[in-house]
Formats: structure tokens, sequence, C-alpha cells
């Protein structure tokens, strides 16, 4: 079912029809003769419903996109006026007035430079492009050699052959071999199981970074064109930078001239309480890489945020970006997303986030009186509770536990309790939280009954 880890998601719940047509995403189909799959028919606030009236607490905001929540009137008003006035039209060669307005307000938002914006359909798209326009920019700048990426051990980054040869999860990529190659991979921000420095946070995260410029190093720095980082990574559980992390990384890419791509896709738009998630760190990056919260998922979209200096080559002569999509800044998809960000504003949710991210991180550290809770972690509306056999040696799970305590039980535990939220096993087990930036303390309160009551019943399978 849908709150599985991605890779291997289990078809149980309610409905018959899609069975035998729908191939879904990221889900195990071996149970599809013997069970059904759960059929979503409304949503409103932080709530979803069944085909069978049951109420469950959206705790993944969908997939880390509706911000606004569910059922807001004025995003189908929007999407419904710009049809009615230009359903569509491309942006080869030609604009439309909401891609105008949005690129503006995006580009007023967003930190230093990044003046240029480039429309997509998805996160996936966006990262593909970004690697795409950072190969082209050293062509045209005279260093053709300078191609790499370099990015973090288990990060996500998208599902296309550019996305994916950056991603850093080795079982999302095995049977899709042989990739586009030249991407290279580093230590991630997990402090829980950090291999160096694990009694100071601040010279783990010093540590972390350092191995960035290793990599550069041992490649030749005439060959690294991008770090590609996620503000907080979400694959293994929300792992937070230390402070110190991202200076670091701008030093060090500014020594080598490789840029910084932040990808945030699941961070931007408030998800970390901030319209753009490097604010929040206080990093600059050369590009910003968005999708989901930026429409709150009531349209598909995506943007790349590009420095001056990347279209520097490309606003005179001949030089062209030969990429684009049909779909890329659909008319309709940059009015939700204008009516979108309009009621983020007018709620202040930006503010409650930061408001009430104590809180719910408060709330939710109540679980590690827990045995099975080894680490709870994240910022913002986004958290990752890491699972652990023992407390005191963080031992973790075996594949087999894993099988039978997080597909076996715990997804459907947490479901059949009024939960959509993530059992995951990419990395370490852990349970992920991102709920829509609506949510207070009746939610995060319930959201921690039902994890308590899921994660005592998967102790006891131990």
């Amino acid at each position: 079912m849908t709150t599985t880890a991605e890779p291997a998601g289990i078809i149980t719940g309610s409905g018959t029809a899609a069975r035998d047509n729908l191939w879904l995403h990221f889900t195990r189909h071996s149970r599809a003769d013997t069970a059904d799959i759960p059929v979503i028919v409304r949503g409103e606030g932080a709530y979803i419903w069944d085909d069978t009236g049951k109420r469950y607490l959206d705790g993944l905001a969908g997939l880390f996109a509706v911000q606004v929540g569910h059922g807001r009137e004025e995003l189908a008003e929007a999407a419904a006026r710009q049809t009615k006035q230009l359903a569509y039209f491309p942006l080869w060669g030609h604009a439309h007035l909401p891609a105008l307005e949005l690129a503006e307000r995006l580009a007023a938002a967003s930190p230093g430079d990044l003046n240029r914006v480039f429309f997509t359909v998805s996160g996936g798209e966006s990262v593909e492009t970004a690697w795409k326009l950072a190969k082209q920019y050293f062509k045209l700048t005279g260093k053709p050699t300078k191609h790499k990426v370099i990015s973090r051990a288990l990060a996500y980054h998208g599902t296309s052959q550019g996305a994916l040869s950056i991603t850093g999860i080795p079982g999302a990529k095995a049977d899709f071999e042989p990739l586009v190659p030249s991407t290279l991979r580093v230590p991630n921000t997990n402090f829980y199981r950090a291999p160096e420095h694990a009694d100071d946070y601040e010279a783990y995260g010093r540590w972390a970074a350092d191995q960035i410029e290793q990599a550069i190093e041992f490649e030749g720095a005439d060959t690294v064109a991008a770090v590609f980082l996620e503000p907080v990574q979400n694959t293994g559980g929300c792992f937070v930078p230390p402070p110190g992390y991202f200076a670091r990384v701008r030093e060090i890419c500014d020594k080598h001239d490789v840029l910084l791509v932040s990808d945030e896709v699941i961070c931007a738009f408030g998800r970390v309480g901030y319209d753009f998630a490097a604010k929040r760190y206080g990093y600059q990056p050369d590009i910003i890489t968005t999708a989901k919260g930026l429409t709150s998922g009531y349209a598909p979209l995506g943007a790349v945020l590009a420095s001056e200096r990347l279209m520097e080559p490309f606003a005179g002569g001949e030089a062209t970006f030969m990429h684009g999509s049909t779909y890329g800044g659909h008319p309709v998809s940059c009015a939700v997303a204008l009516a979108n960000l309009d009621l983020i504003e007018r709620e202040n949710l930006y503010g409650h986030v930061l408001d009430k991210e104590t809180a719910f991180r408060a709330t939710l550290d109540r679980l590690t009186d827990l045995p099975i809770v080894g680490d709870v972690r994240g910022t913002g509306f986004f958290y990752g509770i890491e699972l652990v056999k023992d407390k005191a040696t963080k031992e973790t799970f075996t594949a087999g536990e894993s099988e039978r305590i997080l597909r076996g039980y715990l997804s459907n535990a947490l479901f059949e309790g009024g939960l959509y939220c993530r059992a995951d096993d990419r990395a370490e087990p852990v349970v992920q939280l991102s709920p829509p930036l609506i949510c207070d303390q009746p939610q995060f309160d319930e959201m921690e009954q039902i994890l308590r009551e899921a994660l005592t019943g998967a102790w006891k399978l131990l």
C-alpha cells in the first residue's frame, strides 16, 4: 500500500476496479490477485477519506506536497478561471501571463540573484534540467570537461535516467543500470550514525562537508560541474545539516568553481518554515530546484531558479539551452501556483510552521520512551523517526525483520489506525512525517497516539 517504503509498496485495502488495469507507482503488485488497493476519494484540510468513508490524517501531505491542505476551493477556482481564459500554450519561444507573473514572483523571493526561472513539470525534471544546464554552462564558458556531479549517500533526486544517476539509493538504481556516468557519492549528515566525530555535531558537519572537497580533488576540479544537496535530506529520515555545513560547502564550491545546487523539491515553500530552505540555513546556491509545494500538489509544476551568472552565456549570440517539455510552465499550473502562494502568505503558513515546529517535535519526542524508537530528527513540519532493535547499541533490523515489521505489519497498522505516512527502509528503518502546514496540536497529538499504538505492536513482533 502507499504507506510502505516506495520501492516495495503492498497492495491492500478497499476497491477492486483499479487492480486489473492501474499500474501503481513504487508498489509491489505480487498480492494484486488476493487484495485490493485503497481508493482515496476526498480530502479536506489535513484529512483524506477512502471510498468506504473512513477518514485518515494525511501525515505526509500527499507526497510532501499539500502545504495548504486539501479542498482549498480558491485553488480550484484559479485553475478554472485560467482554463477558461487560456487552457494551454507552450513556453517555446512564447510567453503567457501566468508564467511571467510567477517567474517574477519566484525571482523576487529567491536568495541572491537567482533571477532566471525555468519551468518544469516535476521535481525529477527540475533536477534533470539543472544538471543539463550545468554541463552546457561550462561548455559555453570554456570548461567542457566539467560535467560530473557529486551528491550524498542515500539522497533521492528523481527517477529519470539523469536524476536517478544522481540519486544515492543503490536499490532504486540497480534495475535500470547502466545509468548516466559521471556521478559520485559522499557521506550524508546523519549524525545519529556518524562514522566520525560522533561526540561533536559541528565537527561532524565540517568532516562531512570536507568529504565533498576530497571527492572534487580526487576526480579533478576540472571535471566536476556541480554538487546536488537537499537542505534537509529526505531518504534515511530527515538529516538536518549541522551548523556550518553549508557555509563550508559554499566555500569549497567557490574554491573549485563548482556549482552548488540546492534541491528543494521537498524543502521549499514552507516545509521547513521558509519559502526557500537555503534562507533558513544561510547559504547561497547557484541553482535551486523546486516542485511539490509550489502548487501544494493541486497541479503539476516544477521550477529551476538559476543565477544571472548561468544566464550570461545565453544572453547574447546564438547559444540556446536546447531543453524543454510540452507542459513545463503550463498556464493552469502557474495560475494555481500564484493562488497557492497568495494563500500561504495570507494565512502566514511559513510563520505558523516556525511557531509550531517546537511543539510538533516535542510531541514526537514523547515516542522516545518506546524501546523501538532510536532517534527523532528533522525540523519544521518534516520529521523522521528511526526504528532500532537496541537503543544502547543502535542495532538496526535485519532484512527479514524489516520485511516482517515494516511491510508485514507497521505500514498496515498505521494506515488502519487512521494515519497516512511512510514506513521506509531504503536506508535504516524510519517512519516519515510531513503533514500539511495547516496542522496544529490536535493533529500532532493524533499522529503521536496512532504511532504509539502501531510502534508498540511492532516491537512485540521483534
